[in-house]
């Protein structure tokens, strides 16, 4: 877990919701305050904390490291082949998000995957920083 926070440059939200309210937007914007570049996914969007969204992770330009998943666990099947399609390094579901099936996909293809777990909570207990 602690590689992902200190290789990581770049994490893509998906489901992240434009509601300062939604455990989404506190998370993305946490680790956006802490130094990552967030990438919104949610097609119902244009931009999300000074980011410009996409409406899925394979219509995002550029290189991804992390996707982290605020989807309920019966739409992450897809997202992990799309994680797996981008090259993504890691996959992170957060809290009560859990695919046995789709996290043993992204781990064969070589995928870093964290399941069932807060990105937010994670990163403040360890006190990472990521890389420069």
């Amino acid at each position: 877990m602690s590689k992902i926070f200190t290789t990581a440059r770049t994490i893509a939200v998906v489901g992240l919701s434009p509601d300062p309210h939604r455990p989404s937007h506190g998370v993305a914007r946490y680790l956006q305050r802490v130094g990552y570049r967030i990438i919104p996914v949610n097609p119902r969007v244009s931009e999300v904390l000074g980011e410009s969204a996409f409406p899925s992770l394979r219509d995002v330009t550029e290189p991804v490291d992390v996707v982290d998943v605020f989807r309920r666990s019966e739409f992450v099947g897809p997202i992990v082949d799309d994680a797996i399609a981008i090259k993504a390094a890691a996959i992170w579901l957060q809290d009560g998000v859990i695919d046995e099936a789709a996290a043993e996909r992204a781990r064969a293809a070589g995928l870093d995957v964290v399941m069932d777990d807060c990105m937010m909570r994670r990163h403040a207990a360890g006190r990472y920083e990521p890389p420069p």
